[in-house]
């Protein structure tokens, strides 16, 4: 009992206490609750990615690179064939890396040779080239000789957003008439010499850049002042205002104005002036796999008009290695003293000028095989109107050395025509091609008189060691009809020829050439009446200077 007096009392007193132990807090600090803890968390530790030291795999496949090498095969047009039997062809033989160089020798003929070239300016804004050339040969004919001498300057100079090309040059050329029949024959030096001279002019411009409104043009005016120095002189002008605009990136407009003004003055005689002009509007087709060119070409000859087609297709493989060609276009070849005198140096001075119309209808192809190998094949069906031929003049005691200028109305013209081509870089560089022609329908005349039926080239460049250069050109062709004095057809024998050449370097500056011509030694003839010189050798010093410095 007193046990449970004693208890109670107990607890009761406890309560009592702690309601006042809490009253007390509460006067003296805020609300609130007192953790008081030893509890640290901790993370799990993670697994961890063992990494291996070894390194990956190697691979040894090779990567496949494919180059995009264009085609550089020209396409052929059909031109009358036009070789020059006394010009001593002298070439390097090698590639230089020298902006400037003088070239001297002299050879079998009694021929001196003397070339130059220099490069002047910054190479960016502004350059000048100068180049400048001498040869002559004496054969074992009389007056079986020759000199030629050019004389070139050609600059350009950008400003902004256009480029300026400027040249000016001269030429003379002369050479003697010396396939008179019989040899027994006696003429007065003069009234054989045959002297051309040429100075020629040239300006351009072209913007760099298109416009903003995708504008291309480049106009252009050359003149050239051509005499015989035989009081027979003659002005060529030309003015070409060609005109590019780029739609979107396949479509492309050409609009072209071309004025060929031609003033011949012969000696004692009318003046003749011989005009020309025309209009080559066309639109530009251009994707990945078709390019075409659709226009046309009205012409003005002399106030007579004609209409000349200008179409072109090209159709090509995806990796553009192989491509086939279709075309039918026409325009007119400007016949003027000029132009004569470079195919046949022994004309007389013609008494007219008919310029030429040309059409022509090809179908074709061309391509690459590997890496080295390139081909191409053409066969074209062509129509000339008033072409220029040359007949000796048989007039009595002139001893037919000289040849006179016909027109013929219309020529036929089947031409197939063929090229391959090898090339390793410039170590190694074999050209080759074939040119048939058949000359059909003619109208006033039997035969096309000079025209060559059949040609064939071959050149060959290789570098055998780092400083020796090999060159070898064969060339041949079938033999011209010409007409004999009575009017009946005669045809040259076929011509077959071989050149070759060497170059090696023994200083930094200074390289030995060597040059032989005619190999077979066949006086063979282009024109009736003319043999080329026999065998014949030239060779020199090449110095080479003003080295450009190679970063």
């Amino acid at each position: 009992m007193n046990k449970t007096i004693i208890y109670k009392s107990f607890i009761f007193a406890s309560v009592i206490l702690c309601g006042a132990k809490t009253k007390a807090q509460k006067d003296t600090t805020k609300n609130g609750i007192d953790i008081i803890s030893s509890f640290k968390p901790v993370l799990r530790e993670s697994a961890k990615i063992n990494f291996p030291a070894a390194p990956p795999d190697v691979d040894t496949s090779k990567a496949k690179l494919n180059y995009d090498i264009p085609n550089q095969n020209l396409l052929f047009a059909y031109q009358p064939g036009s070789l020059k039997p006394l010009a001593l062809d002298i070439d390097t033989g090698g590639r230089f890396d020298n902006s400037s160089y003088v070239k001297i020798g002299f050879g079998s003929l009694r021929t001196p040779f003397l070339q130059a070239g220099f490069s002047l300016g910054d190479g960016k804004t502004a350059g000048l080239n100068i180049y400048a050339k001498h040869v002559g040969s004496d054969g074992k004919r009389d007056f079986q000789k020759f000199t030629n001498t050019d004389v070139k300057f050609n600059g350009y100079f950008i400003s902004g957003k256009h480029q300026i090309d400027a040249a000016v040059g001269m030429s003379q050329h002369r050479t003697y008439k010396y396939g008179y029949q019989p040899a027994s024959l006696v003429f007065a030096e003069d009234s054989l010499r045959q002297q051309f001279q040429t100075i020629s002019g040239r300006v351009a411009l072209h913007n760099i850049k298109k416009t903003a409104f995708g504008l291309t043009y480049w106009p252009e005016v050359k003149i050239d002042v051509f005499n015989d120095k035989l009081k027979n002189a003659e002005s060529n002008t030309v003015l070409n205002l060609p005109l590019q605009k780029t739609i979107g990136k396949i479509f492309t407009v050409n609009l072209g104005v071309t004025f060929d003004l031609t003033r011949f003055s012969p000696k004692d005689k009318s003046v003749i002036n011989n005009t020309m002009y025309y209009v080559s509007p066309s639109v530009l087709v251009k994707t990945q796999k078709f390019n075409a060119e659709l226009g046309i070409r009205p012409s003005w000859d002399n106030k007579t008009f004609k209409m000349f087609p200008n179409v072109l297709a090209q159709f090509s493989s995806g990796d553009q290695r192989f491509m086939f060609q279709l075309g039918w276009t026409g325009y007119i070849r400007k016949t003027n003293y000029q132009y004569l005198a470079s195919e046949n140096p022994w004309l007389n001075v013609p008494g007219s000028l008919k310029n030429t119309w040309i059409e022509e209808r090809f179908a074709g192809f061309k391509g690459t095989a590997g890496d080295h190998f390139s081909y191409a094949a053409k066969v074209g069906f062509n129509k000339l109107n008033n072409q220029p031929l040359f007949i000796n003049d048989f007039a009595p005691g002139k001893g037919a050395k000289s040849f006179n200028i016909v027109y013929e109305p219309q020529i036929n013209v089947v031409n197939l025509g063929g090229q391959l081509g090898y090339n390793i870089g410039e170590k190694l560089s074999l050209l080759t091609g074939l040119q048939f022609n058949q000359f059909t329908g003619l109208k006033s005349n039997e035969k096309a008189w000079g025209m060559l039926p059949l040609e064939f080239n071959t050149n060959l460049r290789v570098q055998v060691i780092k400083d020796l250069w090999l060159k070898a050109d064969v060339f041949a062709w079938g033999g011209a009809p010409y007409m004999k004095s009575d009017s009946t057809v005669g045809n040259l024998t076929g011509a077959a020829d071989l050149n070759a050449g060497l170059e090696f370097k023994i200083t930094k500056n200074l390289n030995l050439w060597a040059q032989f011509n005619n190999i077979f030694n066949k006086e063979y003839q282009r024109w009736n009446q003319y043999p080329t010189y026999g065998f014949n050798f030239a060779g020199g010093i090449v110095f080479s200077f003003a080295q450009k410095n190679k970063k």
